[in-house]
């Protein structure tokens, strides 16, 4: 999905403070899966990776799930919590979405698709800049999502058939964003900020996230 109007969103500080370590481990303990250091398949990753979500967001009546076509977000209904649909059982494509939702306020979580509103592939010039404009924060928290779980992460201009250039200025604005959300510049959606916290604590053992690790190289 992407996002061609600007949003209302849940900010918080990237130098998280809650909730403690000590709880998260223990959230994450009863989870009762393996460590994410021992899977050694994108399938088990991905496994593991919906199995936590599932568990750490339980609060927020959500689900992230495996799709067999295109991704889709389905809104909560009376019998059934809502859905993070991610396309084709890829792990960075969970992350891309999760990074969508995190963006969404309680308003559009209620709304098919989070009231997005998708330009096919195939977009001119212009259509491809008001993309750009409004992919900066979704993959920059996706890149911070990747980062944490030590995963390559690569910008998506999603426009192959279309007027998607070199994409140079896209990925100095993704890279930019990032150093806001550490800088102070930029605040961190407050379930991205959670979800950020909790994979530390499985996959860092619980060591932050540091600004430095952050190269624009990586982009290229």
């Amino acid at each position: 999905m992407q996002q061609l109007q600007p949003q209302p969103e849940v900010t918080t500080s990237l130098q998280l403070n809650s909730p403690t370590r000590s709880s998260l481990i223990d959230s994450v303990d009863r989870v009762q899966l393996a460590p994410w250091i021992n899977l050694q398949t994108e399938a088990q990753q991905v496994d593991w990776l919906i199995l936590h979500f599932n568990h750490w967001f339980s609060h927020l009546n959500v689900t992230l799930v495996k799709g067999d076509f295109e991704p889709e977000y389905f809104p909560a209904t009376s019998e059934s919590c809502a859905r993070i649909q991610f396309a084709h059982g890829f792990f960075n494509s969970a992350l891309h979405e999760i990074s969508h939702w995190t963006i969404a306020g309680d308003a559009r979580r209620k709304l098919p698709d989070l009231g997005y509103w998708y330009a096919p592939d195939g977009r001119s010039k212009e259509q491809q800049s008001l993309f750009e404009q409004v992919e900066i924060k979704p993959q920059a928290i996706e890149w911070l999502f990747a980062k944490a779980f030590g995963r390559k992460f690569r910008v998506s201009l999603d426009n192959l058939t279309g007027d998607g250039g070199d994409g140079t200025s896209f990925k100095d604005n993704v890279y930019a964003q990032v150093q806001g959300y550490f800088n102070g510049e930029a605040k961190l959606p407050r379930d991205a900020a959670h979800f950020i916290e909790c994979i530390c604590a499985c996959t860092r053992s619980g060591k932050s996230l540091q600004s430095a690790e952050f190269l624009r190289t990586e982009l290229d």
